[in-house]
Formats: structure tokens, C-alpha cells, sequence
């Protein structure tokens, strides 16, 4: 059973900085990645970031480039989101999914429960 656990959510002001965690359990990543979408109020889901534990291969969505950075530790099979100058266009609710490499980002295989990520003035 593939499992995702999603930490590191909360309230932050414009400009703050946030670190996501996701750990993974139960899956082969050989020809999948594992990454970000997120999921604002009264708005569909959209793909933020994801990277391949296996060649550190990343992905990033106009709107983040530059702020955030995802990277992801093999071993451990757990993947991290390090979110900085948050604007309030950020607050959403954050998902941790894993997908195949050329379909993750029409439609992740798998999700997890979700975070919320809030961004205040």
C-alpha cells in the first residue's frame, strides 16, 4: 500500500519562508517522480514541483521558479519543499503525489491527505 505523509503546513506572513516534508512508503520509484501539487480556495489543483529520486531530475511550475525548491533524499525515500518569499497567491492546501514521469502532471497515480499552507499580510 503506498503511503504519503505530509508535514510541515502551517502560517506564515508575505515574504516568510516554509519547508514541506513528504515521506513515502510502499512504492518503486523507477520511472515515477514524487512531488508537489497544490489547491487554492474556489480553484482546481495545479502541479507546483516534483523531482525523480532517482536522478534528481526537477520540475517547476512558472509560478515558483526562483522561490521554491524541491529536493528529495533517496535513502529515505522523502521529498521536501522549500517554499520562500510566500506570497498570499501561495495559501492553499499543499499535496504530496506521485505520478510517471511524462503523466505526473496531467494526473498524479497517487495523493496524500494534504497540508495547508496559509500566507498572511
Amino acid at each position: 500500500e503506498v503511503q504519503l505523509v505530509e508535514s510541515g503546513g502551517g502560517l506564515v506572513q508575505v515574504g516568510g519562508s516554509l519547508r514541506l516534508s513528504c515521506a513515502a512508503s510502499g512504492f518503486a520509484f523507477d520511472n515515477h517522480v514524487i512531488g508537489w501539487f497544490r489547491q487554492a480556495p474556489g480553484k482546481g489543483r495545479e502541479a507546483v514541483s516534483c523531482t525523480s529520486l532517482s536522478d534528481g531530475g526537477t520540475y517547476y511550475s512558472d509560478f515558483v521558479k526562483g522561490r521554491f525548491i524541491i529536493s528529495g533524499d533517496n535513502a529515505k525515500n522523502t521529498v521536501y519543499l522549500e517554499m520562500n518569499s510566500l506570497k498570499l497567491e501561495d495559501t492553499a492546501v499543499y499535496y504530496c503525489t506521485i505520478g510517471g514521469r511524462t503523466t505526473w502532471y496531467y494526473g498524479p497515480d497517487y495523493w496524500g491527505q494534504g497540508t495547508q499552507v496559509t500566507v498572511s499580510s
